[in-house]
């Protein structure tokens, strides 16, 4: 019998926001689908308060439309292994920066500064209309920005990804 020494031919790419149903979730499935089945990248997402919610049914939706099947998704906690194993992580505000940073020892970049060099945070619905539950038109338009946004991003942010 011999051994083979293992290298390393995939890079994992790590996308954390906060309950992991919205915007990382929505950028690991926008850039699955930009790489087109590409196996030289693993591509996952996780919350720093992941529990078990519900999706909206509008951002379901919405992905549905752009070909993405999100039923199987469930929400995951961040931990340090995940940050370990990633080749980089990338956080979706800037609170989520912070979080990574305090509990966990580790600089990641917004996914502003990832795709375009900017500080820019990709802001939770409730953070950009208080009682969005009652203001659902508003709300609507908000989170279908935030897909949208992310979603053209990625041809981007692609070149940008290190490389296998």
């Amino acid at each position: 019998m011999f051994s083979r020494k293992e290298t390393k031919t995939t890079k994992t790419i790590l996308f954390v926001c906060t309950g992991n149903v919205f915007r990382s979730m929505v950028a690991e499935y926008a850039l699955k689908a930009h790489l087109k089945w590409n196996a030289s990248y693993v591509v996952e997402s996780a919350g720093i308060r992941a529990v078990t919610q519900p999706m909206l049914p509008l951002l379901r939706e919405h992905l549905r439309e752009r070909g993405i099947d999100p039923r199987g998704h469930r929400p995951r906690q961040l931990t340090e292994k995940m940050l370990k194993q990633a080749d980089l992580a990338i956080a979706m505000s800037t609170d989520h920066q912070e979080f990574i940073k305090r509990e966990f020892g580790h600089e990641v970049p917004l996914f502003s500064q990832a795709a375009f060099d900017t500080i820019e945070p990709l802001l939770d619905v409730h953070e950009v209309i208080p009682n969005w539950e009652i203001r659902l038109p508003e709300a609507r338009d908000y989170i279908l920005s935030v897909v949208d946004r992310i979603w053209t991003a990625m041809p981007v942010l692609l070149t940008r990804l290190p490389k296998p």
